[in-house]
């Protein structure tokens, strides 16, 4: 028996989690192997990643992968700063889907 889809409509969450792409060398060249990489927040999950990602962009997810960035000390002039943390979640997508980063949401 075939499982049927639950039609989930775009929540206000799905926009905080998905904040921006991120459009770099290393990022585009993902887009060969039918990956794409946002930013996240830190406390966001995979299934809630994989659920705003298909819901918002109108695509399947095959799977999510994340890695935090941990914020570095720097210093300018004497003065002490800190860079925050970074979430990012690398989404591959199945074969024949695709996201375009240009459009928006």
């Amino acid at each position: 028996m075939a499982k049927t889809a639950k039609k989930v409509e775009a929540g206000e969450w799905m926009y905080d989690i998905v904040r921006n792409p991120v459009i770099t060398e290393k990022a585009t060249m993902a887009s060969q192997h039918n990956q794409v990489v946002f930013n996240v927040p830190i406390s966001a999950d995979k299934p809630h990643i994989k659920t705003a990602i298909e819901t918002l962009f109108s695509v399947k997810v095959k799977a999510v992968n994340t890695l935090t960035t941990k914020g570095k000390t720097k210093r300018f002039k004497g003065v002490k700063a800190f860079r925050s943390d970074v979430k990012k979640a690398i989404v591959t997508l199945e074969a024949g889907q695709s996201i375009d980063m240009g459009s928006g949401l």
